[in-house]
């Protein structure tokens, strides 16, 4: 969070005219990338809305965007098997003071200021501000949330449901009898209790189950969860929880732990906003002072009020720079509550990472001494062994804390504290990690070849067995790891012992040896629950998402 709204009020910014003009006749440049103060502000939503960190909206990446050169599955491959941790999608801002608390905080400014002086008015681009009213709720998933992970279910149903279950022709989804007209086993999705997780989940089985798009319309949508089972984890105390691996997590509760991130980008926030602080206050009557924090509720407000309703009149006042300043602040955030910058920053990605672990070597977890539910993996029913894929809906920082877990160091790139703007190629980039509706999907491939011929260029698979893939010749396995689309590079793994190779495939034995010591890395005991204490402020320590004893 922002930290204490006195804290920031303290950083006084003196009215003055910003250096170039705006309304009327002010010409955008609405792809420009100009420098500092002087650069022009920017209103074409589809850029502004590439630089909102977590609450981006979601896109693809392209496939070769962590610096993959051969994107294409080798001859003679296919994957075999799917597994989805998935991200919820757009929501209403949660009630932390850097989200939802400071965009509440800067309405309740405007409305008790323009209740006491109804005859002093903001004008020309604020001018809207006279009649404003907050609309937005908090942390609930909104309309357009749910139609992301529509789109996500829909998504993941052509790319690895078509090959995986070897469609029909114009098989729209998944069906739940084999063509034979036998019932197949009904897959298992596991969500969270909390109402944003589960009604992500509700939606994406929507798309990928396809009860929407029947052939014969269905207006009653009847038995739309008859194909599958759902495993609800509870969330919101203290219990076990691997998608929410925060709640048994004792000491990333705890200040200033919980808030190492917040707390850091306290001082980036009065850098980048100094120069659109004093220009907002070009047009406030007198008596109502910006701070940097009302004008970063306003970037914060443009984003949410986009995810709620697809339009805000907050977005058109700030540079390329300034949006990537805002961007900025949120890697800032969560590098240092959930990552790298934090000591339980392993910890809270390590359970998912047994998981995944457990799935890929066929075998129940009985004993857990992390975030895992043993009552939920100790058992076939909640924890289903060999099935073609699985789906686990969970939170943005879990997903950030599974990549630290593994021990992924391409994104072991602090964020700067200082720098403005940021470095463009910086690779800890939230946006592009999990933006609403993100998505890490590890597959396992199928090969004739205990080293196939990588292939340069993405080809679609309109049958699986298209490039000579052949199901009882394929018996070297290998993981190749998506997120968001972009094909991840595992030469990056700490150890190096998923090698080099130029199209990201990992054999399935060297990434279990990548892994070997992930648990000791994560020191899960000690950092949630142990007696340490975390020198406050740190200037962004990197502690290596862990801490020893």
């Amino acid at each position: 969070m922002l930290g204490s709204i006195a804290t920031f009020a303290l950083f006084s910014v003196a009215s003055a005219s910003p250096q170039w003009g705006w309304w009327p006749g002010y010409k955008p440049e609405p792809h420009g990338h100009g420098h500092g103060s002087h650069s022009a502000i920017i209103t074409d939503l589809s850029v502004i809305q590439q630089y909102w960190g977590q609450i981006t909206p979601y896109h693809d990446n392209t496939e070769d965007h962590f610096g993959i050169k051969d994107v294409g599955l080798p001859d003679g491959c296919q994957v075999e098997q799917a597994h989805s941790l998935q991200r919820h999608a757009q929501r209403f801002p949660t009630s932390t003071f850097d989200d939802g608390g400071n965009d509440e905080h800067f309405a309740a400014k405007l409305a008790n200021f323009t209740k006491a002086h109804p005859s002093k008015k903001f004008t020309g681009p604020l001018e809207f501000l006279n009649t404003y009213q907050y609309i937005m709720s908090e942390s609930l998933l909104t309309g357009i949330g749910a139609q992301t992970e529509f789109q996500a279910g829909v998504a993941f149903w052509n790319r690895y449901g078509r090959t995986l279950y070897n469609a029909t022709l114009g098989q729209l989804a998944y069906n739940a009898s084999n063509p034979d007209g036998t019932k197949r086993k009904k897959p298992v999705l596991r969500t969270t209790s909390q109402s944003r997780i589960w009604n992500s989940q509700i939606n994406w089985a929507l798309g990928f189950f396809g009860p929407s798009f029947e052939a014969t319309p269905d207006p009653k949508i009847s038995d739309a969860e008859s194909g599958f089972n759902v495993v609800v984890i509870p969330e919101g105390g203290t219990e076990n929880n691997t998608l929410a691996s925060y709640d048994s997590c004792a000491n990333d509760n705890t200040d200033p732990i919980v808030a190492l991130g917040d707390d850091d980008l306290e001082g980036y926030v009065a850098i980048y906003l100094k120069d659109a602080t004093e220009r907002l206050q070009k047009y406030a009557p007198s008596g109502f002072k910006f701070t940097v924090n009302d004008t970063y509720a306003f970037q914060s407000i443009c984003a949410y009020e986009t995810a709620y309703i697809g339009q805000s009149d907050f977005c058109d006042f700030f540079t390329v720079e300034e949006w990537t300043g805002f961007e900025n602040t949120l890697d800032i955030e969560y590098y240092y509550d959930y990552s790298y910058g934090n000591p339980t920053g392993r910890s809270q990605g390590i359970g998912y990472l047994q998981e995944l672990i457990a799935r890929l070597t066929n075998k129940l977890i009985t004993v857990s001494e992390s975030s895992i539910n043993t009552t939920i993996t100790d058992n076939a029913k909640d924890f289903p062994l060999g099935e073609k894929f699985y789906n686990d809906l969970t939170h943005d920082d879990i997903i950030v804390s599974v990549l630290t877990a593994m021990s992924f160091d391409y994104f072991k790139d602090a964020p700067s504290l200082t720098k403005f703007p940021p470095n463009p190629d910086r690779h800890f980039i939230l946006s592009n990690m999990t933006p609403f509706g993100g998505r890490l999907i590890t597959e396992v491939i199928g090969c004739a070849s205990a080293n196939p011929k990588p292939f340069p260029n993405h080809r679609t698979y309109y049958t699986p067995m298209q490039y000579g893939y052949d199901p009882s010749n394929a018996p070297h396995k290998f993981l190749r790891f998506r997120l968001n689309n972009g094909i991840l590079p595992v030469s990056t793994i700490r150890g190096g012992a998923c090698g080099k190779r130029s199209d990201g495939l990992c054999t399935l034995s060297d990434f279990l040896e990548s892994q070997k010591d992930a648990d000791k890395l994560a020191n899960y005991q000690f950092s949630c629950f142990g007696n340490y204490t975390i020198k406050f402020p740190n200037g962004g320590k990197d502690f290596d998402g862990t801490i020893s004893a």
